[in-house]
């Protein structure tokens, strides 16, 4: 049994506001998906545990269409950006999931990143205009309600803690290496 490779991860802080506190807890879940993808090779990327189609690959995809859609679409109501606009969502409901195989593990990570980076300037732009009660542009499907952008943080926290859960069983499956 061998041990994660370590990238840089900060744990949350002990005692800060709820703000830095929920911010805190969102990075530290972003970098310990980040973590549990580290090194490995498209091939290792697209590996699914069987009798799952789920592979780290389409975790990272994943992540992304949903920092854009969660802070961009959903808390500022901006259009989406691509590669998600042109993405035939009809044909394939899982797109970003089953098109991953597809995309070398720079395009998956530079893909985060650049969702990552967008969805902190979302944030700091509704902290600035509101705080954690800032409302967003859209409204849920089943209340017909703005949400809170308490209420997003926290879903995108418990959306990367579920993924990390997955990603702890696809990355000792893939080159046995286990940890955090």
């Amino acid at each position: 049994m061998t041990t994660s490779p370590q990238p840089a991860r900060t744990d949350p802080p002990l005692t800060a506001d709820e703000a830095t506190t929920l911010v805190a807890f969102l990075d530290y879940h972003r970098d310990t998906l980040r973590m549990k993808t580290a090194g490995l090779t498209a091939e290792q990327l697209a590996q699914p545990l069987a009798p799952s189609s789920l592979t780290l690959g389409a975790l990272l995809k994943h992540v992304a269409l949903n920092e854009a859609s969660w802070f961009g679409e959903v808390l500022h109501g901006r259009p989406m950006p691509e590669p998600w606009a042109s993405a035939d969502w009809d044909a394939d409901r899982d797109w970003e999931m089953t098109s991953a195989r597809d995309d070398s593990p720079q395009e998956l990570r530079r893909l985060m990143d650049v969702s990552v980076d967008q969805a902190r300037r979302d944030i700091d732009a509704a902290f600035a205009a509101g705080g954690l009660d800032f409302r967003s542009a859209t409204l849920s499907r089943k209340e017909d309600q703005q949400f809170s952008l308490r209420w997003i943080l926290l879903h995108m926290i418990e959306e990367y803690a579920r993924h990390n859960g997955h990603a702890d069983l696809l990355r000792e499956a893939v080159d046995g290496v286990t940890g955090e």
